[in-house]
């Protein structure tokens, strides 16, 4: 039955499962004592999801689209990987092939490629990752200045793994062989000891003194072990990410440079937990390329288009802002005050009558870009959406979150403190085209 005040198109039908949630420390959401043992998140456990990673191929520009249905890939994906869809609507094909068209000019229209996009990539063709790239001004829209840019940005990611990802003790190496002779002694032989007064402060390992490497060395000893520990347990549910293969190793290595170089290179953020999550999406879509030369460079990319994307959420990272106009708290008083625009019936019972802080659901949907509320596809469905709205994911995420309390506001509404925690804690499975499409509604004006 539709409520009054609210659209036909809020009143929708409830879908429910169980997806994963997230157990790092700075996104696991206190709740009150009272209610400690009943909110306990439960061991999760992920859907099927429709979506697999792009077969390889070698062309610069991708292909027409062959029928979605007689697209094969050359080998299954191994389980708990995305599995591929049946067949793609025939809308998809079209927007798959419209993307293709446009992917393929010279000179790319990319408020054209957001329209698409915005509406979800159909990967058949693996073009995700190329659209990602020029979403979020990795690629500039000249396609003849690819190359170019892209030598630029790998040599420069090379540049810093050389400068950030050397041991101290290869620095000192490295200095004692630029000096030469100036170590060799004078009567014949070289003992490969540094004498004592040749050994500068800065390269002592019990120097404290700022310059010093060894300092530094030990200082970033202790964020270098918590990206190790939140790597190690990145999707543990996929191959890609987790497991003994060559393959996945070789990922998890690849998140822990970035992490670390991004790191050290924002020494205002660091590390914080989190960010391997928002950085995994990254690097699976761009290992994925078909483009063998793109797959192989896809660690420098991520990299770029990491930095890129968390310029837009900078601040809900940094701690020391939590509690100012630009931090989290404030972002998600934000969502607040746009539910209650849009549903203020619905905000007076969570808000007023449960007393469900959205602190305590919120905090991780925002922070981590709903990559733990949604199986691992549907989670790049959602990023479509969020890389291709001109004025910034920010509002575009908020809007998301507005709708996904929405589509569930029937049970919310019949729920108490602890059954509506339970259920915004693990949000239920929905279809997630539909909840894209009640989001792009909540940019009109309030239900009234």
């Amino acid at each position: 039955m539709a409520h009054k005040g609210i659209p036909d198109w809020l009143n929708s039908s409830i879908w429910s499962s169980n997806p994963t949630s997230y157990s790092g420390d700075r996104f696991r959401v206190p709740s009150p004592k009272a209610s400690t043992e009943t909110l306990k998140p439960e061991a999760p456990i992920r859907a099927p999801v429709p979506e697999a990673p792009p077969t390889r191929r070698s062309p610069q520009r991708p292909p027409r689209p062959q029928p979605a249905e007689t697209q094969k890939p050359e080998a299954a994906p191994p389980a708990g990987d995305p599995s591929p869809s049946s067949r793609f609507s025939p809308e998809e094909v079209s927007r798959q092939s419209q993307l293709l068209d446009e992917l393929s000019k010279k000179v790319i229209n990319i408020e054209e490629v957001r329209r698409l996009a915005s509406q979800g990539i159909p990967d058949g063709a693996g073009i995700r990752s190329m659209v990602w790239k020029l979403l979020l001004c990795y690629l500039p829209n000249d396609h003849g200045l690819w190359a170019q840019e892209l030598e630029k940005k790998r040599s420069q990611y090379e540049a810093f793994k050389d400068e950030f990802l050397v041991n101290p003790s290869e620095v000192t190496r490295r200095l004692e062989e630029s000096a030469g002779p100036k170590y060799e002694e004078s009567e014949g032989g070289n003992s490969g000891l540094l004498s004592r007064s040749e050994i500068t402060h800065g390269e002592h390992p019990l120097s404290l003194g700022r310059t010093s490497v060894w300092n530094q060395f030990f200082q970033d000893t202790e964020i270098i072990e918590q990206i190790d520990r939140d790597v190690r347990r990145t999707h543990p549910d996929m191959h890609f990410f987790s497991g003994d293969s060559s393959f996945a190793k070789s990922n998890q290595e690849a998140l822990r440079r970035i992490l670390i170089i991004f790191a050290k290179l924002n020494p205002g953020i660091r590390y914080v937990q989190g960010m391997n999550e928002v950085l995994a999406p990254l690097l699976y879509v761009f290992r994925n390329d078909p483009d063998e030369n793109n797959a192989v460079c896809a660690e420098a990319d991520a990299f770029f288009c990491f930095v890129e994307l968390l310029s837009e959420f900078r601040d809900n990272f940094c701690q020391k802002l939590d509690n100012s106009v630009v931090g989290i708290r404030a972002t998600i008083t934000k969502l607040s005050e746009l539910l209650k625009k849009h549903d203020g019936e619905l905000w007076r019972h969570l808000e007023i009558t449960t007393k469900v802080n959205p602190q305590f659901y919120a905090f991780r949907w925002i922070t981590l870009l709903l990559t733990q509320e949604f199986n691992f596809a549907d989670s790049l469905h959602i990023w479509d959406t969020l890389l291709s709205d001109a004025e910034g994911p920010q509002e575009t995420l908020l809007r998301i979150c507005c709708a996904m309390l929405i589509l569930v506001r029937r049970r919310l509404l019949a729920g108490d403190f602890t059954s509506n925690l339970k259920l915004l804690q693990k949000y239920p499975s929905t279809n997630i085209s539909h909840l894209l499409y009640v989001a792009n509604k909540l940019r009109g004006p309030s239900a009234g």
